[in-house]
């Protein structure tokens, strides 16, 4: 029941403040209800498959999804954080990773029930909406349903456009412009590759080439855009023909601390994290972004999960905001700098994986965050030096620099 994902929970406030807004995004909570602790290994959780589970903990397992302890400390370490958020984005995934007979219609609609309802308590007063709040009115949400595109859907084979979403999207962007408004994209299955696979096979070909288009054509109304599904920390950069820098998409990381069994992916796991954004009401720009993790393994040592900061985007990568040319910055750095690369690496699994990344490693992460397209970035790899960081990222970096070096 993989296919099966709830897309979006949007749910706002009034707000009358004039302060940078915040809000949440979470994503791949991927509850497993059957997960207990037990000195039989085989019996900890059906999410490990056939994999023995040994010396399982309370807080959860790298082998297994989510407990619903884990998710529930998830949604209260939220509200501590940030009670008050304009509103929160939760793109899905919320099943455990189990076969299709050991679910149905009424398990998958009992989970995401209990989610709902554990958040809709958290957070009280929400409701859903697709009209952002703000003092100007400028911007709203469009929700995508990748699911469509998906290479296993059998009911949308042979179709060019399932249900007509691209022309469906085509029309709301238009639109947008009219209005004047700012757009945030979200969904599910993010175009692009999965930098631990090489694997293409999440979509029909041409959906990246597809998406990318519109990319292009509508870039001026796009102020974010934010997927899940691969459990794990990054970005993707979008440019024009000319290779200026036009979007950029953030990959959020999971709740689930799930290693994935994907082909290709030695060791898939991560540590829970969840994110808060800083925005402009007026514009929708992106200020910042700040990432919050619990140490799975000390959690369960200590008996008690820690919710703390594992880095603020401006910081960690010396760029004033998270825009698309500050990205693409921040990009030229990993690209060109080991230390950078490093530390975008660690984040990758939300500290989980701390092995140095080789070249080849590089490779695959910094052409998976330039080129969207399969084509490219199957280029990208081929390249002589795979992937050196280009000339604008480097100039832009320095600038930011010493930009950083002359601010007072």
């Amino acid at each position: 029941m993989r296919l099966f994902k709830l897309l979006i929970f949007l749910a706002h406030w009034g707000v009358t403040r004039a302060e940078p807004g915040k809000f949440w995004h979470i994503s791949d909570l991927h509850l497993d209800p059957d997960y207990k602790v037990s000195e039989d290994p085989l019996q900890v959780c059906p999410s490990a498959g056939s994999q023995p589970v040994p010396n399982a903990g309370p807080w959860g397992d790298y082998l297994c999804d989510s407990p619903w302890v884990l998710i529930n400390s998830s949604i209260y370490a939220m509200k501590e954080i940030e009670p008050k958020p304009d509103f929160i984005l939760w793109t899905g995934d919320d099943t455990p990773h189990v076969p299709n007979e050991r679910l149905g219609e009424a398990a998958v609609l009992a989970i995401v029930d209990r989610l709902t309802r554990l958040i809709r308590e958290v957070f009280p007063g929400a409701f859903y909406a697709e009209k952002l709040p703000g003092l100007s009115g400028a911007g709203r949400v469009v929700v995508l349903n990748t699911n469509l595109y998906y290479g296993n859907n059998e009911q949308t084979a042979g179709m060019a456009d399932p249900a007509r979403q691209f022309q469906w999207l085509e029309d709301v962007l238009t639109n947008a412009s009219r209005a004047k408004e700012m757009v945030y994209i979200i969904g599910h299955v993010p175009p692009g590759f999965f930098e631990k696979t090489r694997n293409k096979a999440w979509f029909r070909e041409g959906f990246n080439e597809e998406y990318l288009k519109v990319v292009r054509k509508h870039h001026h109304v796009i102020a974010g855009q934010f997927f899940g599904h691969h459990h794990t920390d990054s970005f993707r950069m979008f440019y024009d023909d000319t290779g200026a820098p036009i979007s950029v998409m953030f990959l959020t990381p999971g709740v689930t601390p799930w290693k994935t069994t994907l082909p290709g992916v030695v060791n898939g796991a991560n540590n829970p994290g969840i994110r808060v954004f800083e925005y402009d009401r007026a514009t929708l720009s992106l200020q910042d972004m700040v990432t919050y993790f619990v140490n799975l393994s000390q959690a369960n040592e200590k008996g008690i999960p820690l919710w703390e900061l594992e880095y603020r985007l401006t910081e960690a990568y010396g760029v004033p905001d998270a825009g698309s040319r500050s990205m693409h910055a921040a990009l030229g750095r990993i690209a060109s700098d080991p230390g950078t690369l490093q530390r975008y690496y660690v984040y990758n699994s939300v500290s989980y994986d701390r092995e140095a990344c080789d070249p080849a490693c590089s490779a695959e992460h910094v052409c998976a965050m330039r080129e969207v397209a399969f084509d490219a970035y199957a280029a990208c790899l081929r390249a002589p030096g795979a992937a050196p960081a280009p000339r604008l990222a480097l100039l832009l970096a320095a600038l930011l620099g010493l930009r950083a070096l002359l601010a007072p």
